[in-house]
């Protein structure tokens, strides 16, 4: 049986975040990625939004790592030359009964370090983006976008200069964890032995990590799936900035992000979904778009949407559920030595990734 002292399962943007820190660290890193590139799942599916760090409660995982994690990001897109914007957004209420949301806004931002924020009425809103309508908005300019398969790009390189390898078509069937050690098997019947296993396998991580033998299964949560379609703007955008509304339950409601060419699109709504692979866009979801966007964009023209793509957050809390936090879950959690768990990797994940990667290094150290 084959030795490597690091495998990490996923090559997703975490899981490459991951590996390149615990081969900067010096260790030997094997990536096992089910399909045959990296970033084909969430993270390839997604607003490709640098996060302020401003909904999550305070003190809360989401909370440290997006805002120390939006710190890093930008630092290392400008060193690396990856393609990214500090676009800045806006959080737009469009009636009365919203204002009250924008200030508890305000207040979750202050508390979890983003002090950037500026409450806007909206005669300075409508100046900043004159198609908006509103009554006031929250103006985060720390907030922008990226080109995520660019910074995957980089992160897989230095991962490999590294030393590292990333192994493509190699999907992991289980695991048999005793002794001490950690002993993989792949779908081909290949088994490797490791020291450090890291399951950062995104929507798939709770289904794999109940097929690790010695696993409690009570440390593995109940995966849900939140599925999210998008919808293409045809014109130019009709804004400079995000615009998103202010939040509904489940995600961050249908609002406007812009790619790194300009190209404007509407999503993701929000459609609990029983399998991770449910990723076509339904033509008729639009129809609800028009009346969402409206609210913030009265001039959007009939016709003007078209179906762009789906993604799916990997969630381990159901409809009607308290979000729940990210879960970095090791030794301490699970008794098992050598082995951390990613659960419910969702937004900010993205914006957070080069601190979860910090985070596990150092509890695998």
């Amino acid at each position: 049986m084959e030795q490597i002292d690091s495998v990490v399962i996923g090559a997703g943007v975490v899981g490459l975040a991951v590996a390149r820190a615990l081969a900067l660290a010096g260790h030997e890193v094997l990536v096992l990625e089910s399909e045959g590139a990296i970033g084909t799942g969430t993270s390839s599916r997604n607003s490709e939004v640098i996060h302020a760090g401003i909904y999550y409660p305070q003190g809360s995982l989401k909370a440290r790592l997006c805002v120390a994690g939006r710190h890093a990001l930008y630092a290392y897109a400008a060193e690396r030359g990856i393609g990214h914007r500090p676009c800045g957004k806006l959080i737009v209420a469009t009636q009365p009964s919203q204002l009250a949301e924008l200030e508890s806004i305000m207040a979750k931002a202050r508390a979890n370090g983003v002090d950037d924020l500026v409450l806007l009425d909206r005669d300075e809103a409508v100046s900043m983006e004159p198609q908006l309508s509103c009554v006031a908005a929250v103006h985060s300019p720390s907030t922008g976008i990226i080109d995520s398969h660019a910074y995957m790009l980089a992160l897989q390189g230095d991962l490999e200069n590294a030393g590292g390898v990333v192994a493509f078509k190699s999907p992991v069937v289980g695991a048999r964890l005793h002794g001490g050690a950690i002993e993989l098997e792949t779908a081909d019947g290949t088994a490797l032995r490791c020291a450090r296993l890291v399951n950062a396998a995104g929507l798939g991580a709770p289904a794999l990590a109940r097929a690790f033998e010695g696993l409690p299964p009570t440390a593995v949560p109940q995966a849900y799936f939140a599925k999210g379609s998008y919808f293409v703007l045809g014109g130019p955008a009709p804004f400079g900035r995000l615009i998103y509304p202010v939040p509904e339950p489940g995600g961050l409601g249908v609002h406007l992000t812009l790619d790194l060419g300009g190209q404007a699109k509407f999503g993701p709504d929000v459609q609990w979904v029983d399998s991770p692979d449910d990723l076509v866009v339904e033509p008729a979801r639009g129809d609800a778009f028009y009346a969402q966007v409206r609210k913030y964009w009265p001039a959007l023209p009939d016709g003007a949407l078209s179906a762009g793509y789906a993604g799916i957050r990997p969630k381990i809390s159901g409809p009607g559920e308290p979000a729940a936090d990210f879960v970095i879950q090791g030794v301490e959690q699970h008794g098992v030595r050598g082995l951390v768990n990613l659960f419910g990797i969702e937004s900010p994940g993205l914006t957070s990734s080069i601190e979860i990667a910090r985070c596990v290094a150092d509890m695998l150290e």
